[in-house]
């Protein structure tokens, strides 16, 4: 009999969750294809997770965290942020899709972790305060929404692929010129 390794068996859960999440949603994913997919016991998940909207929220949070430790917000540097913030997203699409997944199963209502969450935002609006203050960026829109306005021309490329593939293009050249034209589009909306 194999030796039990607790941490890998909750890594192996957690990579399945993210997987399973981003491709159902909360309301159609399913514990027991997590369970499968990790080769783990159902009952460990809701020891170690809690029950579905619990894993859901800690994946999301994680995941959260980990784009926030890749890409910090570098407002003095537009253009090379949004670069490694539209690459980051590339390259782990499941981050948006499970932002999407939340916004349809919560809608308007406050999340769970809403708190957290402004908590988590707090410092990338500084950051974004920070360089209004010292002029580098307009202080014409307030920070918080100049972040989400940044955020948003950045993200809706993975959100919505096929709108892109339809609009643009799916050519190397579209997709380039499709980030040269968003990078363009944020040096307009933060010039002074």
């Amino acid at each position: 009999m194999g030796v039990r390794d607790p941490e890998a068996t909750k890594a192996r859960i957690f990579d399945a969750a993210v997987a399973e999440f981003a491709r159902y949603g909360i309301a159609g994913a399913r514990v027991d294809r997590i369970a499968a997919e990790a080769k783990a016991n159902k009952q460990l998940i809701y020891a170690y997770y809690g029950n579905k909207a619990e894993l859901f929220s800690q994946v999301l949070g994680r995941c959260m965290v980990d784009l926030a430790a890749a890409v910090p917000v570098d407002i003095d540097d537009i253009d090379g942020w949004l670069d490694r913030l539209m690459d980051y997203h590339g390259a782990h699409p499941e981050l948006l899709r499970l932002l999407y997944w939340e916004g349809i199963q919560y809608g308007s209502a406050e999340l769970p972790d809403e708190a957290e969450r402004q908590a988590h935002y707090a410092h990338k609006v500084a950051a974004v305060r920070d360089g209004q203050e010292r002029g580098v960026v307009t202080d014409a829109i307030p920070a918080q929404d100049l972040l989400f306005l940044l955020v948003a021309m950045a993200n809706w490329v993975t959100v919505v692929p096929q709108m892109s593939r339809i609009l643009v293009g799916d050519a190397d050249d579209d997709r380039e010129r499709l980030r040269a034209s968003v990078k363009e589009a944020a040096r307009r909306l933060v010039a002074r």
